[in-house]
């Protein structure tokens, strides 16, 4: 190896960073020789006996580069691969063994594994295996790096709207960023809550450190208690080994909590004492975890009619309710929409090589006068799918149809017979089937009912499938006969 950098001549220049590099082997003579091999070329490195001690240390230092065994007294090398690329997937792993098996070489490749070397290994093809591991790494990061501008461009545009009810967004976003405080983001479904959270994170001192979300109305209650806090080996049916929850993997970092207001009691309590103490315990656990969290929450539910209801805890309230910040819906500021299709258009023409293009004077003309229930998300997709489509037409005429739906325009959406029409075909002497009208009008008034129901809960499916009595699928397959397209 050369001993002025580990990339000397790699085509990548990081002669002043210092890479931390994980050394996982059960034989203490491997560890010894690689530690002082490394150190000797510049890197700084840490050693473990086991991937049990490998994985406990990970939240004392993150390594730059890892260079793993396979055969492993405990948990062998692909299952503490397969664990280490959850914990840290942009991080390379350089696998080393004793035994070049076909199948043990493919499936460290196919978990992720940067190459894989056998033992005994010169030191040149330690080098090389280091040098692309670590060009491969700054590589990606610069990938990373320019699409987080270009996120970061598109959050900047969503919230440096100069409506009076965003430049208020913009201004609560500003204060409370940098601090550790609790942020409540309340909305209507669409309107760009994870939009300010992220901005939050992006804004404080925890930048550097993990993002995560959790949506909590998207798993029945008993998961979502194990997505969030994990659980023990052995503790249920099925849980083989111990899993990390989200709040760990946050630890240091942000964990934003999206449809807070679907969240159970028993949960609550449990999420009460992580805001109060910084604390939990993992199912089936008997010790505490204790995490340096900063918790973000956002929903489209009344919490206030929750509260009074019993479905939500006053005091998780109160402790989730410390800053408040309203996302107004886009019909409420008609004036960004423009704003919105310029970016939407400039953004998905160029993600799917499409010629540049803009909006005819009717369509933005009915994109402007549009009711907007599904807010920016059904901007988004509105113009995503002309842009795929290449075609203004497939969209207004949906929209179109919604319009007529909400406002009961149309006489098929009314759910009601067309008498007129049903007075002249008995004057011309036709007959009339009692049975075909008696379908068509439950069809039309079905239609009318789930629209409504749709539009009224902004198009939460799952809400609009409670207040309906109907399961969720059920809901999915009405919407799909009925003409109903999704608006979220």
């Amino acid at each position: 190896m050369h001993t002025d950098s580990p990339l000397d001549g790699a085509g990548v220049t990081l002669l002043t960073e210092t890479f931390r590099v994980l050394v996982i082997d059960d034989d203490p003579g491997i560890r010894e020789y690689l530690d002082a091999l490394l150190e000797r070329h510049g890197y700084e490195v840490f050693t473990a006996g086991s991937g049990e001690e490998a994985l406990d240390g990970l939240s004392k230092t993150r390594p730059d580069l890892v260079t793993l065994d396979v055969v492993l007294d405990g948990m062998d090398g692909i299952e503490t691969l397969r664990r280490l690329k959850k914990r840290l997937p942009d991080v390379p792993v350089v696998m080393l063994s004793g035994h070049g098996h076909a199948r043990t070489i493919v499936e460290a490749m196919q978990l992720g594994a940067s190459d894989f070397l056998r033992k005994p290994f010169e030191v040149e093809e330690l080098e090389l295996a280091f040098q692309k591991a670590l060009e491969h790494r700054a590589l990606q990061r610069e990938v990373e790096e320019l699409r987080g501008q270009a996120a970061k461009r598109g959050t900047e545009m969503i919230l440096s709207d100069d409506d009076d009810k965003m430049r208020a967004v913009r201004e609560v976003v500003e204060q409370v960023a940098d601090t550790d405080i609790t942020v409540l983001i309340r909305g209507e479904s669409g309107t760009g809550k994870e939009v300010v959270a992220r901005n939050l994170h992006e804004q404080s001192d925890r930048r550097g450190n993990p993002f995560v979300k959790v949506n909590c109305a998207a798993l029945p209650s008993e998961l979502l208690e194990s997505e969030l806090f994990g659980f023990e080996k052995g503790a249920f049916t099925g849980a083989q080994k111990r899993k990390l929850g989200k709040f760990e993997y946050a630890n240091h970092g942000t964990i934003f909590l999206d449809e807070i207001g679907e969240m159970s009691p028993a949960l609550q309590a449990k999420l009460l004492q992580v805001l109060q103490d910084g604390e939990f315990s993992r199912l089936g656990g008997e010790s505490d975890v204790q995490v340096d969290t900063r918790i973000l929450a956002a929903t489209n539910r009344n919490l206030e009619e929750a509260v009074a209801s019993g479905e939500f805890r006053e005091d998780l309230y109160y402790r989730l309710n410390v800053v408040t910040v309203p996302m107004p819906p886009l019909r409420e500021r008609k004036g960004s929409v423009p704003l919105l299709v310029d970016h939407f258009l400039r953004k998905f023409t160029a993600e799917y090589n499409k010629e540049s293009r803009a909006l005819s004077p009717e369509t933005m003309q009915r994109f402007t006068e549009y009711s907007w229930p599904g807010n920016v998300r059904e901007l988004e997709n509105m113009v995503r799918r002309m842009i795929v489509l290449g075609s203004e037409e497939a969209v207004t005429q949906e929209m179109a149809q919604r319009t007529e739906s909400e406002d009961g325009e149309d006489a098929g959406d009314t759910g009601f017979l067309d008498l007129e029409a049903l007075g002249a075909e008995l004057a011309n002497g036709n007959g009339v089937d009692l049975k075909a009208i008696a379908k068509s009008a439950a069809r039309a008034a079905e239609k009318r009912v789930i629209a409504k129901v749709l539009t009224e809960t902004r198009w939460n499916r799952k809400e609009a499938a409670e207040r309906l009595q109907i399961s969720y699928k059920a809901l999915l397959y009405k919407m799909k006969e009925n003409g109903l397209a999704e608006a979220r």
